[in-house]
């Protein structure tokens, strides 16, 4: 993000407990209008847990203990819910994962998209007119009136993306857009998101474990881990040159048609701890291959390696 630019999203020291154990641990990131910064790590990591804390829609037995989330400039964390309420859909969206499960099925998709625009009669019906052409749903008339039972997987994506932008928010949370698409549909969400962060500015956090969605949309990413940040930086800085452990064994675990002769993926053993396995120290150090002591014993501190580039290991000169 340039040093000139206000952010349209600033976490800081995001903190979130379930019965006293920290699942989300000292989570901090901004992200800027116009940029698209992903989120990544394998399930268990903390991503959703942390999207939903954007949104200030934490289930029941997560409470934020520390920390503070600015939208534009604003806390939203010691907002009352009433005021979240104005907020959601016209400053801050969110596209859930499993769009036909998330939509109503009882409900014609243009009315549930009305219902985020906050506009009635025909003023409504011409807004999601608009907005379901900007997101590329042909004959979007038809549309409107239809069920989503009535629609393929890749439309429903696309109706709960123009129910999430039809308020012109600033910050889009995008979890999981493309999980369960064919790959010709996840290329088409994956350019129009691409396209509302260059057109309309809007600031994109987008979840995932795909690597190569990441490469292929995101000008920055933070690596998550057990609820920590592992690494952060420019996704062109984080793929050239991993420096931690973990985000090294990601990427070696992206297939590449150019490896020849054909090699095995790397796999990473083992499986990410749950919350009451934490130890004191680095909660990779289990399945780490650098690991000793002092990686068990004390968490390390996320450090800048090179400008814009922080990383949360003991051991990064083992990968420079």
């Amino acid at each position: 993000m340039s040093a000139t630019m206000a952010a349209a999203l600033e976490v800081s020291g995001l903190t979130l407990a379930i019965g006293g154990v920290n699942v989300v641990d000292g989570v901090a990131f901004s992200v800027a209008p116009g940029e698209v910064m992903a989120l990544v790590g394998e399930s268990g990591c903390g991503k959703s847990i942390t999207a939903l804390a954007l949104m200030q829609l934490l289930p029941g037995p997560v409470r934020r203990t520390a920390g503070r989330i600015l939208l534009e400039g604003e806390d939203v964390t010691s907002l009352p819910e009433r005021r979240m309420r104005q907020l959601r859909g016209r400053r801050i969206s969110m596209i859930f994962q499993e769009p036909q499960a998330a939509l109503d099925p009882l409900s014609p998709v243009g009315a549930q998209v009305s219902e985020a625009s906050g506009l009635a009669g025909g003023e409504a019906r011409e807004a999601v007119h608009r907005m379901l052409t900007e997101v590329g749903i042909a004959d979007p008339l038809r549309r409107i009136d239809q069920y989503p039972f009535e629609l393929s997987g890749g439309m429903c994506q696309r109706v709960m993306i123009a129910s999430a932008l039809i308020g012109r928010p600033a910050v889009l949370v995008a979890d999981e857009p493309t999980t369960a698409l064919d790959v010709t549909i996840q290329a088409q969400i994956l350019d129009l998101l691409r396209r509302l962060a260059a057109e309309r500015g809007t600031a994109i956090v987008l979840i995932t474990h795909d690597m190569g969605v990441v490469a292929d949309i995101a000008e920055r990413v933070a690596v998550m881990y057990a609820g920590r940040i592992a690494e952060i930086g420019s996704t062109t800085a984080v793929f050239a040159r991993p420096r931690h452990p973990y985000t090294a064994l990601l990427l070696a675990a992206i297939p590449r048609l150019a490896d020849v002769p054909k090699s095995r993926l790397a796999v990473i053993e083992g499986s990410v701890p749950q919350p009451a396995e934490y130890g004191p120290g680095c909660r990779f150090a289990g399945r780490c291959p650098f690991a000793d002591a002092h990686c068990a014993a004390e968490p390390p501190p996320l450090r800048e390696t090179e400008e814009g580039h922080s990383v949360a290991c003991w051991h990064t000169e083992r990968l420079a």
